[in-house]
């Protein structure tokens, strides 16, 4: 897979501490992006999602990996494997889109990836909806989805910070 960088220890992408991933590639070039140099689908480096994880390690404070972008999507299969890779670590998974869920659910190539995704992000980042009192999300348009839940009831359903750890807690070592 094609990765931008990648960040050990984040507390702004996702709930608790993350490992995030910043894919490379993005289509929507959104206006004010605070990741414009992840655009490139020819920019960053080749990685496998087992040398991702290797990076991971057993840190056993981390909750979760974040998988950023640039756009997740346009590396499904990819980001997919490297999610099931961190749910056998118990692990965590959110991803950050900038396709909406209704668009990513119509595509079936974005099924496995979905599957993997505990809580997505989801929307464009709109400039004029930019606000910092938002957790875990750049504007207002951008909602972050309880995957596990939204398949369960079929239906969609918001995460909630209190869900978090009664949600996502990692199973004993």
């Amino acid at each position: 897979m094609r990765i931008a960088n990648t960040i050990s220890d984040s507390i702004v992408d996702g709930a608790g501490l993350r490992f995030t991933v910043f894919t490379q590639g993005c289509p929507h070039h959104c206006p004010d992006c605070h990741n414009p140099d992840t655009h490139d689908p020819r920019g960053g480096e080749e990685v496998t999602p087992e040398a991702i994880m290797e990076q991971v390690g057993d840190n056993p404070l981390l909750q979760g990996l974040t998988i950023s972008g640039g756009e997740p999507f346009l590396q499904p299969a990819e980001c997919a494997a490297l999610a099931a890779l961190a749910h056998q670590k118990g692990l965590d998974v959110w991803v950050y889109s900038g396709y909406t869920y209704e668009v990513l659910c119509g595509a079936p190539e974005y099924r496995a990836l979905l599957d993997e995704t505990d809580v997505l992000v989801d929307g464009p980042f709109v400039a004029g909806k930019k606000s910092y009192d938002l957790r875990y999300r750049g504007s207002a348009n951008q909602r972050l989805i309880d995957m596990k839940r939204t398949r369960a009831e079929g239906k969609l359903v918001l995460w909630e910070q209190a869900d978090s750890l009664a949600h996502f807690t990692r199973p004993p070592s």
